[in-house]
């Protein structure tokens, strides 16, 4: 990510320092609410002899959602016999594309901080800085939104997975219309759906910096160094040469002539007073 279109377009010290720091952030709020979310459910299995009855079973599960790992015990409702049995899905892959492409993200971010402020002349030597910095955002951008878009269906594919509703369904005892199996309450999502909007985010700051890292590079300086001159200015060149062209300065007197036919027109008006008249520059 490049910033030195920062410092030259703005001059600004307090703006600089946001547009520093705001894709680690974007990259810390990421990682962080989604790496570091822990959920809960529960379900309540009400039998028929009601001392084999749960009627608050916890499901804990956290990232990277590997939710066919996660065990639980219910009652079968048969004196006291429990059944142990996991929650469907494995979505760790997706989970875990995310909060890599985000930490990379962090860490880019940090070191092309370090090298701009501290390693400048390095960074723009041959112009080799300039275009690595162009190439790894354009990678980060399209890394991003292919992160984002398979995280937010991973996600809704965990949701269907934790649901009470779905989970009693898993139970044998539920089978049994004498038994009563409901949802206690369900997971709160609204860490992880916050880690789908800040991957986004960090998807339009990524993008939105192309432009400005592509023209601290060789090929838009190239192009616009060939880029031919308009129209409109070759027509205002022609008309100030023109206009230049049509007088003459007499070196000799320093008087101004225009055309010929404007001198002698004005020198026979003279001769009719009887003498020359001597005329200054205006």
């Amino acid at each position: 990510f490049s910033f030195n279109c920062i410092f030259v377009t703005t001059g600004s010290f307090v703006l600089t320092i946001v547009h520093v720091i705001s894709p680690q952030l974007f990259a810390i709020f990421a990682f962080a609410t989604c790496g570091g979310y822990s959920g809960q459910l529960r379900v309540s299995v009400d039998c028929i002899n009601k001392s084999d009855s749960n009627l608050s079973i916890g499901i804990n599960f956290a990232y990277p959602f590997r939710l066919n790992r996660v065990e639980f015990d219910v009652p079968m409702c048969e004196g006291r016999r429990q059944e142990r049995l996991y929650l469907i899905g494995d979505f760790s892959s997706s989970a875990e594309f995310f909060v890599t492409i985000a930490v990379f993200s962090f860490l880019y971010s940090l070191l092309a901080t370090v090298v701009y402020i501290f390693f400048q002349n390095k960074y723009r030597e041959n112009n080799r800085g300039p275009l690595i910095d162009f190439i790894v955002t354009v990678v980060f951008s399209f890394m991003w939104l292919v992160s984002s878009s398979a995280w937010a269906k991973g996600l809704s594919d965990v949701k269907a997975a934790t649901d009470p509703d779905e989970v009693v369904l898993l139970m044998s005892a539920c089978k049994v219309q004498t038994n009563k199996c409901s949802s206690v309450y369900g997971p709160r999502w609204s860490g992880l759906n916050t880690s789908v909007v800040f991957g986004y985010l960090n998807f339009v700051l990524w993008a939105g910096n192309i432009w400005f890292v592509f023209k601290e590079t060789g090929w838009h300086k190239g192009g616009a160094a060939r880029y031919p001159a308009s129209s409109s200015e070759k027509q205002a060149t022609a008309f100030n040469q023109q206009v230049y062209n049509q007088g003459s300065f007499d070196q000799s007197g320093g008087a101004f002539t225009g055309t010929g036919d404007f001198a002698q027109s004005e020198y026979s008006q003279v001769g009719n007073y009887g003498g020359p008249i001597s005329y200054t520059n205006q």
